[in-house]
């Protein structure tokens, strides 16, 4: 079956089946803007319409479906040297590697500074130069290099300190650090200031002087950049001789892939190839810790970004927000299949407290939330949704200030307040507002005590009573960009089907233009004038319903989260009338059989 609807294709600029204003407010427009790129794709590569119209939909031309199909480390890969001081890093850091100088890699305790620091240690246990490593607590120490960890670890020796995931905004801790004579080298991907902190030697794409035009990298994936040219290095230096056998780096690209996916990065260009490759070596279970962490998440079958994104990356990061702060380094870097079982099973239980604890604290937030703006007596949204509280788990703040922007769809963030009158703070942006920016304008303000971060998520630290300027500075700086945003509130939609062609072959055939994820997106369909048989509340807060089409076919629906919602509330009040339904396709294998069900989310009634 061809799988697109003819009615679909409406003229340039028109509604996508008509679909002005949806249950939940959106125009609905198709991704394609011409048909007959889509079409051309087809006929020159000999690819199905829908999968051709899908990379149409992401801007893919002529040429490029091939390369696009299949991204290979060595068609996007480029010479890590075009980042400004890769070198000089690379350089200091195979100096210390070959004569023996005591070395420490200095981590975030997230999925990527987990997987940055992991990917250092393994790679300098291969070339036979121990690596050690610190991990600051969340709450004790917070974000970044802090100077009594590093003047520690000077006294204890170590001479060169590998910052991963942080360090670009870290002046004066790095300061201290130098006045005691231990070299830094910082990798990173934060936004930078004008003035950078005094170390050896900087790499981070989004320098303002850096023009290698990789600012979309996570820093897993400037880690691994830095891991080859260092390589090279030390292979030019002669190195790896005899005795010394020089690593394969690919194997390595199962940490990359993690730690790209869980930051949320653009998967485009070489984001898009390390996550490919990636998730075929993690399919392979070579790394202990990863493999142990499928086992206790109970995933079974070929990983996805999905897999790493909700079912790996949780458990690694619960060990930073309310466990430990290096267990996700520990066990991604170990090698012992039994310290490796022992890790993840802690790691699972403090992603089940995670759970517990965030469901409290996104509660409160919530209430507090509904009472302001009821307070305002405004019609429309403020620019920023921001909450704040005392005694909240700072280990949560991100996840509920997530839930926080989905629920308004504006930029949000989530402060908790300690007993000394600080705040930590978490934000998660929408497309097109960059949240990174304006949270470094207003450290530049003097709002903050510190805070960082890049388009779609940021960090900050901020004295209680600077709240209050804080937000109405944050929301000024960001005011135009979220009223643009929001005039062009659309749900784009790759083409439309009926249910008899929702198969598992045709599931399979979009997944080959992915991985999907942020940057590219995940392919969405329009189902037309389906009818509802029938709809209940499942988990929390989920609907799920079973609906027919005009073509006799069925197929079953989920929309999560949207029991309460207009969304939820028009699939439980029975309505007997026709719907447009619009979701992704996901693979449905409850009790072995090899489904396929709709994720909904939106609808228009007919």
């Amino acid at each position: 079956m061809n799988g697109v609807r003819p009615e679909a294709k409406g003229a340039a600029g028109a509604a996508f089946l008509g679909v002005e204003r949806s249950l939940t407010g959106k125009r609905w427009a198709s991704r394609v803007e011409d048909d007959r790129l889509a079409l051309t794709l087809a006929q020159r590569h000999d690819l199905p319409e829908l999968l051709a119209r899908v990379l149409a939909g992401r801007g893919v031309g002529l040429d490029e479906a091939p390369q696009f199909l299949d991204p290979s480390i060595r068609a996007y890969m480029p010479d890590p040297s075009v980042l400004t001081d890769m070198d000089k890093a690379a350089e200091r850091a195979a100096k210390a590697i070959m004569s023996g100088e005591s070395m420490a890699v200095f981590g975030d305790y997230d999925v990527d500074g987990a997987t940055s620091s992991a990917l250092l240690i393994r790679y300098c246990r291969a070339v036979g130069a121990p690596l050690r490593y610190y991990i600051p607590d969340r709450i004790r120490e917070g974000y970044g290099p802090n100077a009594p960890a590093l003047l520690r670890l000077r006294k204890e020796g170590v001479k060169l300190v590998l910052t991963v995931d942080c360090g670009t905004m870290a002046h004066k801790a790095l300061g201290q650090a130098k006045e005691a004579g231990l070299h830094v080298l910082v990798l990173d991907h934060h936004q930078a200031e004008p003035v950078l902190p005094p170390v050896t030697a900087l790499v981070n794409p989004n320098r303002l002087d850096d023009e290698s035009g990789l600012g979309q990298l996570a820093a897993v994936g400037v880690t691994f950049l830095f891991i080859v040219a260092l390589n090279r290095t030390l292979r030019q230096a002669g190195w790896f001789d005899g005795e010394r056998a020089e690593p394969d780096l690919l194997q390595w690209l199962d940490l990359v892939a993690l730690g790209t996916v869980c930051d949320v990065v653009p998967l485009t260009g070489l984001n898009r190839a390390f996550v490919a490759q990636g998730l075929k070596v993690m399919a392979r279970r070579a790394n202990p810790g990863i493999a142990a962490l499928a086992d206790v998440s109970r995933l079974d079958g070929r990983p996805s970004t999905y897999h790493a994104g909700f079912l790996l990356g949780p458990r690694v990061n619960a060990g930073g927000r309310v466990g430990r702060a290096d267990f996700g380094t520990r066990l991604l870097s170990t090698d012992d299949p039994v310290e490796a079982a022992q890790i993840a099973g802690e790691l699972d239980s403090y992603n089940k407290e995670r759970q517990a604890i965030e469901a409290e604290v996104l509660e409160d937030a919530m209430g507090r939330i509904e009472m302001r703006l009821q307070q305002a007596r405004r019609n429309t949204l403020p620019p920023l949704i921001m909450a704040h509280g005392e005694g909240w788990h700072p280990g949560v703040i991100g996840i509920v200030a997530s839930r926080i922007k989905d629920r308004w769809d504006r930029p949000s963030f989530v402060i908790a307040v300690d007993e000394k009158g600080e705040g930590k703070g978490s934000g998660r942006s929408v497309p097109g507002v960059d949240m990174g920016r304006a949270v470094t304008a207003a450290l530049e303000e003097g709002l903050l005590v510190n805070g960082g971060g890049h388009a779609m998520a940021a960090g900050l630290t901020v004295k209680a009573g600077k709240i209050e300027a804080l937000e109405a500075f944050l929301s000024a700086r960001m005011e135009a960009d979220v009223d643009a945003a929001a005039s062009d509130r659309r749900l784009t939609l790759d083409g439309a089907l009926v249910p008899k062609a929702a198969t598992r072959a045709t599931l399979e055939m979009i997944e080959r233009a992915g991985p999907y994820g942020a940057g590219n997106t995940e392919p969405r369909f329009a189902l037309p004038r389906l009818r509802l048989i029938r709809a209940r509340v499942v988990g929390q807060n989920h609907v799920s319903c079973i609906l027919s089409g005009e073509d006799g076919g069925t197929i079953k629906g989920i929309a999560f989260r949207a029991a309460e919602g207009p969304l939820g509330q028009a699939l439980l009040d029975g309505h007997r009338g026709l719907y447009h339904v619009a979701g992704r396709l996901k693979a449905d294998d409850w009790q072995g059989r090899k489904g396929v069900q709709l994720h909904i989310d939106d609808l228009s009634a007919v």
